[in-house]
């Protein structure tokens, strides 16, 4: 009886300590579905944590950038129950990431919050390429479609319950043309052309002068005086400042209460502070600068665009 007690209060302390080793049990891990991938594309940012069923814990707060590298967009997350463990649940918060600047970005330990403590990931290097452009290869015209044996009556065979509803449509739309022939005509609206807005006009005309390949044919300084062009005017209109008739130095002192991020100043101030030196020092850049001068153009008007926000009802607001 005395070995009958001992071996049922083992059991017991095993049974126990199961239980406690599986809820104590939390893995959490941060991985990308392309840790290399070019300059403005993206991919997923996967942060997920294993845990046991009704297990509380709080997910890292990622604000709309790690860096240079930007949050498009949080996407919905996801649970997924263990199919060898029912206990055990895997939720995952994802997130659609790109970056606009080359290199190399390690993506930090994020923090989980347990009531037993803090829990990290690990770090991820996410590679961000340049798209190389050979400007030296010849163009060439587009291949001809190859030829396919296929016939008109076979294109009706296959289609004859559509053209029976055409034939069918047609008869009718016959008829009420000649129904409505003699009744006066309505009353016709011009639909209103599309009006841009000053971040798109701005990339519009980045991408023309780019087409234009000027610094390619030797033109830098007008290069960079209709590049600084562009980025003035957009300027005067989206924080309406007198960006035309300013220096540098006077356009960022302008732009102080302007709600500029740290990052999108010294993307413009690289852009500006070399055009400068082009124009006023004769400075001569390299092919890699000329390249990244407009890439940081773009990516300035892009970081710095207007987006309106939209009207919450009332219903909607939360109480």
């Amino acid at each position: 009886m005395k070995y009958f007690k001992i071996t049922l209060l083992f059991i017991s302390l095993l049974i126990g300590f199961g239980f406690k080793a599986n809820a104590q049990y939390i893995k959490v891990e941060s991985q990308a579905d392309r840790l290399s991938m070019p300059i403005g594309d993206q991919t997923i940012l996967h942060v997920s944590a294993s845990l046991p069923l009704k297990t509380d814990i709080t997910f890292p707060d990622i604000v709309d950038s790690i860096g240079k590298v930007k949050i498009v967009k949080a996407l919905k997350a996801d649970t997924v129950i263990d199919k060898n463990n029912p206990n055990i649940q895997t939720i995952s918060h994802n997130y659609t990431v790109t970056s606009f600047d080359t290199g190399v970005y390690v993506l930090p330990q994020f923090t989980f919050h347990t009531k037993t403590g803090d829990i990290k990931t690990g770090t991820l290097t996410l590679q961000i390429k340049s798209v190389a452009v050979d400007t030296t290869k010849a163009f060439y015209d587009i291949k001809e479609p190859f030829a396919v044996s296929y016939n008109l009556w076979d294109w009706i065979k296959d289609h004859w319950g559509i053209l029976t509803v055409i034939l069918f449509m047609l008869l009718w739309a016959l008829g009420i043309y000649y129904y409505i022939k003699s009744r006066p005509k309505p009353v016709e609206y011009v639909e209103a052309k599309r009006v841009y807005t000053i971040d798109e006009i701005a990339i519009i005309k980045l991408n023309k002068l780019n087409d234009k390949k000027l610094w390619q044919q030797g033109n830098i300084k007008p290069y960079y005086i209709e590049l600084t062009e562009i980025l003035r005017d957009y300027l005067e209109k989206r924080y309406k400042i007198q960006a035309h008739e300013q220096t540098t130095d006077e356009i960022f002192s302008a732009l102080k209460n302007k709600g500029l991020t740290k990052e999108s100043s010294n993307i413009l101030l690289r852009v500006l502070q070399l055009a400068d030196l082009v124009k006023f020092a004769k400075q001569q850049p390299t092919v890699y600068e000329n390249e990244q001068s407009m890439e940081n153009a773009i990516a300035f008007v892009q970081q710095t665009k207007f987006i309106p926000q939209p009207v919450q009802n009332k219903e909607e607001q939360p109480k």
